[in-house]
Order: C-alpha cells, then structure tokens, then sequence
C-alpha cells in the first residue's frame, strides 16, 4: 500500500475543498467482512481545473465507484488509491461501495468476540492512515469535513458515534452531523454495551463498556464521572472557547492498542483500564490523567488540528502536559507530576539518546510511515516536559493567553507549529521564536552538573556547568541535615531561582549536605551530583521531605547507570537502603520496576543475577512486612506484586496461590493469580493441566491472555515451538489478535530460559520481518517491543540485528523498534563492561 507524502497531501489540499462525507455502514453482512457506502462532496477549486487526484481506500472488495454520475472502474484501484482524472472546476459527488475487512490488529474496524459470554464488539481507531480500511476518503488531516453517519447493527447493539445518536428501527442508527473534523477523528463503537449515563452542563456524558466489565465499571463510575466533570469544568476555565461536540462518550474497548484515542465526542479507552482486580492509587492516577489528556485533545487536536503530521508533538505534548497538570489541579490526584518524573520522563530521556532520536518539532517527516514512528518518548514526555520548562520560564498566565489566541485563531480548522508560536508571542514580549528553535527544534538531553567553590567565611558559591545547547530556568535545592531528629532526615534551607547558563558564580552560603539541581523537576535535563551530595543521597535519600524532590534524585541515579557512571548494583544498594522508608508509589513501582527490568534482568550478567534477585526479594518482603496493619494497601499491592515476579523458588508463591491468598493479604484476584501462574510456569513448577485449570477459572479475555503468557513460559522444548510458530504463522487463518501475540510475546524469553531459547535468537530477526510485512505495522510494534530477546545480552545478538537492519528490509514500524532495542542493547554491553 502507497503511504501519502507530504507533498502529495498539499497538492491535493491546494486542489481541493472537501465539504461533506455521508457514510453507511452495515455491520451485520457476517464475521469477516461489513459493506460500507460513503458519498463525498467536494469542489475543485478554479484554478486546478482539469487535473488528476486519487481517493483513498483498501477494500476486501471494491463493487462500485461513480463520479458525478457516472460510473468509474473499480479496477483501476492501484493499491490503496483510487484515481480521480480530468476533475473539473466546481462541485463533484464521488460513490463508492465496498465491502471492508474487520481487524483483529486494533487498526480499522477492529472485531472482538468476549469469551465470557460470547458477545462481539466492534469499535474504529482510524488514526493516521486507518480510515481507509473504513470507508473511502481523502485521507489527511488538513481536508477538514462534516460528517453523517448512520449504521445497520445487529438490533441487540447500541451504536456509538462523534455526534449524539438517534435509534431508528431494525436496528438502524443515524448520528448527529459533526463539526467539520478530519477524516483520521471520525468514530464509530458498537456492540451491546453496558452504559452508565448521566449529564453536565446540559451535555449528555456517558461510560460504556463490554456487559462482562459491568461490575467493574459500575464499582468505579463515580470516580470516573468525578474525575471527568472536574476536568471538564477546569478546562472551562482555562480556555475561553466552548468545548465543542455535543456529547462526551467514554468507550472502554477491547484490544486497544494505545492509551485511549481523542476521537471528538467519543473518546476509545483501553478497557484495561475498567479494573477487574486490585489497583494501587497510582494506577487510578494514570487512569484520571488519560481522562484529562484526551479531553485536553478536544481543543488541542479536534478543535485545532495540525495541518501535517510533522506537528503530532503540538498535539501530545501540550495533552500530555495538560492532563497531568489538570489532574493535579482539579481532582484528588495531587500529586501527578512525581509520576510523570519517575515513569514517564525516562521515557523520553532514553528516546532521545537513540540513533532514532529527533527534534519535538521535527522538519523532516515525508509521508504517514515517518510520521507514525514519532510516536514515542519524545513527542510526549520530552514535548511534556519542554511546555513545561516554558511555562516556567514564560509564566501560566502569558501561556493560556496564547494558547486562547491560538484557539480563536484557528478553530475548527488547521495550523501548524508556526502559527502556535505566533500565538504564543501576541501574548508576551519574551522571545518565543528562539526559544522554539533552541528547545523544539534540536535533539538530545543536556546534562547539568554543579561546581561548588569555597570563599570567604566558610561561604560557599555555585557554578553550573552544561553540556548542551538548552537555556534552562531550574530550581536549585539546598538541604542541610534535620538537627531536630535523629532519623536522617534533610531538611529544605531554600530553593534558589537560577537560569542556565549563567556568567556569575551564585552565592549558596555554607556548604549544604545535598545540593540538588533542577529541584522541582521543572526542566529536561540530566543533573549529577557534586561529591558530598553524592555521599548524602547515598545514606539519605528516603529523608528528603518532597516525593517530587526524590524522583529528581532517583532519575539522576538512574541516568548515571546508563551512562556508566554509577555501578548497577550501587543503584540496587540504594533501593534496598531507602524503599523500606519510602512512602510515595510512584517511587516504589518506578524503582522496582528499573531494577528488576533494566539492571537485574540486563546490566548485570547472568552470573551476578541471582543475587540481584536475593536482594530485590528481601527488598520486597521487607515493604510486605511494613504493610501488614493493612494501612497502606498500594504499596503492600506493588511489593507483592514484584516479589512474584522476581521469586527464584516456587515454594513461597505457589503456596500463596494453593491457598487463594497472601498471609494478611491481599487474596488472589485474578490478576495476581496469572501473575503467580506465570512465574510458575518460567520455574518449571506448573504444567498445562494447572494452565487449563486456570482458564476455565476465568475464561475472560484476561484470561485468555494470561494462558497464552503461562504456555509460552513453559520450560519446554515442545511449548516454545507451539509458541513460536503461533506468533510467526504464515496462514491468515490462525493469526493472533493483537492481545494474544503480545502476550505469547511476554511469555516466550525467560533469562532462567536462556539455554533453551539460544535457537530461536538467530530466527527472530527473519520472522520478525516476514510477520510485519505480512500483518502491518501493529503487529510490527508488537514484534519488536515485546518478542525481541532482550535477555540476550551478548555481542552475537546484537551483530545478527545489524545484520538485520543493513540487508533484511524491515518495514519502518518494525526497523525503528529494532534500531532502539539495539541501541539498549549496546548500552547494556557497555553497562556490564564500564
């Protein structure tokens, strides 16, 4: 299939005005296929007349085309591309009727049967190029339209859509005509949804999900009902335009592949996130942070669209900042931005030290393939933490100014980088423009490190040196030992105001015990330590008073592991030193998570991994101990959840699942048992039969996942080759969902296993290739995120996937992943040798 280059999407944007799609959609023609009609009304503009163009759209069949009347041959279709010749000034109707495959990767039309009861759903993500596996159109984002839509379901279904729908008979349904949106936004969720309703501000709100999630979402509706009102009405006093649709759906979907997805009116929700088991208060958290991110995309995105996807980072960073912002400031979760440093900064801060690394705002992204591999830590995280830095630098007030100019400017239609600075500027004498080329349009993480020179009196000043190319307005904290107790804990003497770089060294006054760089977290940079603070965090990091202040501290470590500057069992010494006194859950799982994945699991070699499970363990038991009054259930929740995963010997866990319970708690919910059940099967402890047992216990499609994760973990020959041939099948008639092959991905490399897996090492890098040529790229991004053999650490590994990349034709959605896994893998090696 032809990807859409930019040039090719401003030509036909220069050619045309699109004004009005009316779509039918028949859901009841079978399991494989359903029909979809679309008529399209557009104008080619005077001075274009007589000019060629295509329409886009990858039907199972093509059955009829007409152009103003007049009938046009379906088999002209080249690919994805329809051609339009000789197309005449004026008004033009296009009708084009297809019948169109389901998915079962989570891209399309996307068809899912619940297991637990045997209902279906389907739901749309049409994101990027995806439309056209819908219905057809001229699919890009700046082609603005309305939209009326009408679907035939099945009479048990209700239908969702971007507008409010109307129940017509026979199960018939018709949505309200949307506001002019782009094609990539439009929405459609339908099957016998469990729905909870209700209204605010005189818009109707709803939550829906599958009828087996019922319990689940009704125990849980008032929270979310909560968090969206709060949020909604925040928004309201931010932004001086309206929200703009006229409903707010929430669908909670099966096999999403994203977070959730802002389609206006309807935003789609991973149905992960209607919790069937035990949760942690951090994971409410994300939850109500995903609420407020797509609902900040009803403005920023729906309301105001990017005219090309090179500014996809104008959407998800100002969302991203936007949802953890809001959060803190209209709901209960106070506390979002020690999360966001923890988890989900690093995330940005390794994208952008990968070969794959790119500006925010980059330049040059050609065609939809580029643009969706800038999905990733920096267009979020880094974009996140880059609005951040300049609402610190430009103040909030000055900010929402422009952005309101920005959305007075350009609503309901599209703009671009450009054109938010300009709005930025009206609202400020502050140079915007430089900021945006030093901060938006360059690559990489400066680092920060402080000098601390002795003066007169026993005074002390700092220096700040930078590596880099960023101004940045940090923070400085200065801590002193808490004279008043006797339990090591450090108190806040001030936080100086400091911009960097800087020509003057800054009096700080006696030395303090801990001098902590970008306090606060406020910019994006890597921060080290002077020796003495150094010496400080080491025996006195769980005393510093502010959660925030030791995610700085924990991310400073955490970067100098990478970087080779700290031994990775130093860091596993200062998280069996502090997490015993830790209170913050973010910091706990953030922590145990870098430990157990990142040092145990691959920066120490196999024969120092043992031990490193023995501390990681003690650490664990040490946190359920803590817990045992029942006060603090998340964290009790976290650390048995991670003592399962890093158990060396059965005997523990498989004791706790015999008896359905933790001594003291928490009991087994389904969740933990998979958990427990999966890391049985990687020892050996567990066979099929108890696999089996386990899934007619929950037959859910949980379960289902969970079963595959436990058979592919299997110590066994037998297993792994059923495993391996079921996630690189080549007969389209056995493919995995999505789901399921991430999850057989899961199971299938075990460190304990490295012996067994040595075979199929060498097979990944050629199946891999096959598999996402042959199923696309959500399969490609599974493949190489979740079915690389990260365990295998080792200089073979890493020349077969050089091999790879130079001379096996990857697809870009699976090459990017595969030059980032190389990269960490590189990394490890130097790790493991520094």
């Amino acid at each position: 299939m032809s990807v859409l280059t930019r040039d090719e999407a401003q030509t036909r944007a220069q050619l045309l005005d699109v004004h009005r799609y009316t779509i039918e959609l028949d859901l009841t023609t079978g399991d494989e296929t359903f029909d979809s009609r679309t008529v399209v009304r557009f104008t080619t503009r005077a001075d274009h007349a007589d000019t060629d163009t295509f329409v886009e759209i990858k039907p199972a069949e093509l059955r009829s085309v007409t152009l103003d009347g007049q009938p046009l041959d379906p088999e002209t279709l080249d690919g994805n591309r329809l051609p339009l010749k000789n197309l005449t000034a004026g008004e033009h109707e296009l009708r084009v009727e297809a019948a169109m495959r389901y998915s079962r990767t989570g891209e399309g039309m996307h068809r899912f049967t619940d297991p637990t009861d045997g209902e279906t759903y389907v739901y749309t993500q049409l994101f990027m190029d995806d439309v056209q596996r819908v219905f057809a159109a001229f699919d890009q984002p700046d082609l603005k339209a309305v939209f009326d839509l009408s679907v035939k379901a099945p009479e048990s279904w209700t239908v969702l859509a971007n507008g409010i729908t109307e129940q017509l008979g026979d199960g018939h349904w018709r949505a309200a005509t949307t506001p002019l949106i782009s094609t990539y936004l439009v929405a459609v969720a339908a099957g016998p949804w469990h729905s909870v309703r209700t209204e605010h501000r005189g818009l109707p709100f709803g939550l829906h999900c599958r009828r087996s999630l019922a319990p689940h979402l009704d125990q849980d509706a008032d929270e979310l009902i909560e968090v969206t009102r709060a949020c909604f009405d925040r928004y309201h006093e931010k932004f001086d335009e309206p929200y703009p649709f006229d409903s707010y759906d929430q669908a909670f979907v099966p096999e999403f592949n994203a977070g959730a997805m802002e389609n206006p009116g309807l935003v789609t929700f991973r149905d992960e996130f209607v919790y069937r088991s035990a949760v942690t208060d951090t994971e409410r958290q994300t939850r109500a942070m995903v609420i407020a991110h797509e609902m900040a995309h009803m403005w920023f995105g729906d309301l105001v669209t990017l005219r090309w996807w090179d500014d996809i980072w104008l959407n998800e960073s100002f969302a991203e900042y936007m949802g953890y912002q809001t959060c803190a400031e209209a709901t209960r979760f106070t506390d979002t931005w020690t999360d966001f440093g923890v988890a989900r900064k690093a995330w940005g801060y390794d994208a952008d030290q990968r070969p794959s690394t790119h500006p925010v705002a980059p330049e040059a992204v050609d065609d939809t393939a580029a643009a969706l591999l800038n999905f990733d830590g920096i267009s979020y995280a880094k974009g996140a933490s880059a609005l951040r830095q300049l609402v610190a630098w430009l103040g909030e007030k000055d900010f929402l100014a422009g952005i309101n100019t920005h959305f007075a400017r350009h609503k309901f239609a599209n703009a671009t980088l450009a054109d938010f600075i300009d709005s930025l500027a009206a609202a400020t004498e502050r140079d915007v423009h430089a900021w945006a080329d030093t901060w938006l349009r360059t690559t990489g993480v400066d680092t920060l490190t402080p000098a601390v020179t002795p003066g007169e009196n026993g005074t002390y000043s700092l220096t700040v040196d930078r590596t880099g190319s960023r101004p940045h307005r940090i923070a400085v904290g200065l801590y002193d030992q808490d004279l008043g107790d006797n339990e090591g804990h450090l108190a806040l003497r001030r936080r100086l105001d400091l911009d960097v770089p800087h020509t003057d060294p800054q009096p700080i006054g006696k030395r303090p015990a801990l001098l902590l760089l970008n306090d606060g977290d406020l910019t994006y940079a890597k921060v080290r330590f002077d020796p003495e603070s150094f010496e400080t965090v080491r025996k006195g990091l769980a005393g510093l008073p502010d959660p925030l202040t030791r995610a700085v501290v924990w991310n400073a470590l955490r970067d100098a592991v990478r970087d080779g500057e700290l031994a990775a069992t130093a860091y596993l010494e200062a998280a069996r030193t502090h997490l015993p006194h830790e209170t913050d859950l973010a910091l706990v799982q953030g922590v145990l998570a870098f430990a157990a994945a990142q040092v145990a699991d691959r920066y120490l070699t196999p024969e120092e991994r043992p031990a490193a499970l023995a501390t990681l363990s003690a650490l664990c038991r040490d946190l359920i101990r803590r817990t045992e009054d029942g006060d603090n259930p998340g964290l009790r929740l976290i650390a048995v959840r991670h003592f399962i995963d890093v158990a060396a010997h059965p005997d523990t866990i498989a004791a706790w699942l015999a008896d359905g319970t933790v001594p003291g708690g928490p009991e087994l919910d389904p969740e933990l048992r998979w958990r427990v059940l999966g890391r049985l099967a990687v020892l050996g402890a567990v066979e099929e039969a108890a696999i089996a047992a386990e899934l007619e216990r929950d037959p859910s499609a949980t379960g289902q996942e969970g079963a595959a994760r436990c058979r592919a973990a299997l110590p066994d020959e037998e297993a792994k080759a059923r495993a391996w041939a079921a996630m690189f099948a080549t007969d389209d008639s056995t493919d995995l969902s999505n789901y399921i092959f991430t999850a057989t991905a899961q199971g299938f490399w075990q460190p304990e296993q490295a012996d067994l897996v040595r075979q199929y090492v060498p097979r990944y890098y050629a199946d891999a290739v096959a598999v996402a040529a042959r199923r696309g790229p959500a399969i490609a991004d599974a493949a190489g995120r979740w079915a690389f053999p990260v365990h295998a650490v080792d200089a073979d590994t890493l020349r077969l996937g050089e091999d790879c990349l130079r001379d096996g034709e990857p697809i870009p959605a699976l090459r990017r992943k595969l030059v980032d896994q190389l990269d960490d893998l590189a990394r490890a090696l130097r790790v493991r040798e520094a």
